[in-house]
């Protein structure tokens, strides 16, 4: 069928994307999984490819697009060749929103031109080790100092996609305490420098999948945070994090679908190859079943990521529909990647072929975001359940 949800725009972005992927990934991304990290060196050719800026404000560096159709088309190229940016989607999808809708002017001025440029990798740590998507019983605090002119911090922070390399990471604390009237009021975002004295990266985290994103525990011993590095009101966290929730579960579920077709891609590249009692894989009628039961349910799940697209460009996506095609993506997602690295037999449990690599990537989207377990309470929720 024909896809309309992307314009000439995102399509010349795609193959600026694709070109670059080729040139300057692929080659290298085998050594980049061994080191559990992408090199620097990557985010500042995409900070020089406008990669970072595309729904940055003109006047702070970027292109000022508002479409997050962009960061789609980021996804499925990366997918498409089974490699990824490392830590760089957090930076763009997670962090910016809440710096372009919660940063003062003079934040603005101070941290989006690095933001672009790649100068100044962030990354957000909201997860803690004991509470996992409970983030109204997060025990991390910064409490304001007697001459008001810093918070100190501390606590411990788990699962920080980009945690290792980043330079500033948006830190969820408790400014006050909870109240049994309110479990989700008194939280707070600092813009934390991560040169402070007393802030630590703990382990950088040994993961199933993303192996080339680093993952780490973050520590805060008294760490001093000017008020200036508050991002937006004081204890208006919890609320902000909501108002993000929808973008970034739609992020999720692109990622999810772009997997899913790109391990179609490989199994058919495969089957088509491989040769069998005299016969290619492909010429087996189970063969076919399988595909074609897979291309089905990758263009049902293309119809509801571009839907959802058009309604997030929109500002009508909410917050129970977001959940819906997460959990619709990313459940069927693992169902198609499971058959297609069936269908490569032993060379499919290899790390030397994408589709493996797809298939241990794609199991966290079923957890981060938001379980999927979550994602039926809130879709039950919105049905009046």
């Amino acid at each position: 069928m024909r896809r309309t949800v992307f314009n000439e725009d995102h399509e010349a972005f795609r193959e600026t994307i694709r070109d670059f992927i080729a040139a300057e990934v692929v080659p290298h991304y085998h050594d980049w999984m061994e080191a559990g990290a992408v090199p620097r060196e990557l985010y500042k050719k995409l900070g020089e490819l406008g990669v970072f800026g595309i729904e940055v404000p003109e006047e702070y560096g970027g292109a000022g697009e508002s479409s997050f159709k962009f960061n789609a088309v980021i996804s499925e190229e990366c997918a498409r060749a089974g490699v990824s940016f490392g830590g760089s989607s957090v930076h763009t999808a997670l962090c910016l929103p809440y710096l372009l809708t919660y940063g003062s002017e003079e934040q603005k001025r101070r941290w989006l031109p690095a933001f672009v440029s790649g100068d100044m990798m962030t990354a957000i740590a909201m997860t803690e080790p004991g509470t996992g998507s409970d983030l109204a019983g997060m025990k991390t605090t910064a409490k304001l100092s007697d001459d008001g002119t810093h918070y100190v911090l501390n606590g411990a922070k788990t699962f920080i996609t980009g945690g290792v390399q980043a330079d500033r990471v948006l830190v969820c604390a408790r400014t006050a305490p909870p109240t049994p009237e309110d479990r989700r009021g008194g939280i707070s975002i600092l813009v934390v420098d991560t040169a402070s004295a007393g802030y630590a990266v703990g382990r950088k985290l040994d993961k199933l999948g993303l192996r080339s994103s680093d993952t780490a525990e973050l520590s805060f011993t008294d760490v001093k945070v000017p008020v200036a590095d508050l991002l937006g009101e004081e204890g208006k966290a919890f609320t902000y994090l909501t108002h993000n929730l929808p973008q970034e579960r739609l992020g999720i579920a692109v990622g999810a679908y772009a997997q899913a077709a790109a391990a179609v891609r490989f199994a058919l590249e495969y089957v088509r190859e491989r040769t069998v009692f005299g016969r290619t894989v492909a010429e087996f009628q189970n063969t076919k079943f399988v595909l074609a039961d897979c291309r089905a349910e990758v263009d049902a799940m293309q119809a509801y990521v571009d839907r959802a697209l058009d309604e997030h460009d929109a500002g009508e996506l909410g917050v129970a529909d977001a959940a819906a095609v997460k959990l619709f993506c990313t459940e069927r997602a693992a169902v198609v990647i499971d058959r297609c690295l069936q269908l490569h037999g032993g060379y499919g449990y290899m790390n030397e072929y994408p589709i493996s690599r797809l298939y241990a990537d794609t199991r966290v989207t079923r957890i981060y975001g938001g379980t999927s377990e979550v994602m039926r309470s809130i879709v039950a929720k919105s049905m009046g359940l």
